[in-house]
C-alpha cells in the first residue's frame, strides 16, 4: 500500500480525512467507535466537526485507523521520520 500524505489546514479538512479514511477501511462509524471508546454519535459529531477532537482522540483514531500524524513546515516535500534530540 502506498503511502499518501494528506495536508491539512483546517479543521475541516481534517474530519474529511478521516472519515475517507474511515471509510476506504470499510469501517462503519459503530465499528470505528468502538475501537476508539467512543459512541458512534461522537464519532459521527466529530468527523462534521473535528475542531472539537482532542489531541488524545486524535491520536487514538489515527491508531486505529493505521493513520500516522505528522507536523512540518508547510510546503516542505517530506517529513522526516527520523528522531530529533534537538528539543
Amino acid at each position: 500500500m502506498a503511502s499518501t500524505s494528506h495536508p491539512l489546514v483546517t479543521a475541516g479538512q481534517l474530519g474529511t480525512v478521516l472519515q475517507a479514511a474511515r471509510k476506504a477501511q470499510g469501517l462503519t462509524q459503530s465499528a470505528l467507535a468502538s475501537r476508539v471508546g467512543l459512541s458512534q454519535s461522537r464519532v459521527s459529531h466529530l468527523e462534521l466537526n473535528a475542531h472539537e477532537l482532542s489531541v488524545e482522540q486524535l491520536l487514538a483514531w489515527c491508531a486505529a485507523l493505521g493513520l500516522e500524524l505528522a507536523v512540518g513546515t508547510r510546503g516542505s516535500a517530506a517529513v522526516s521520520t527520523a528522531p530529533t534530540t534537538d528539543w
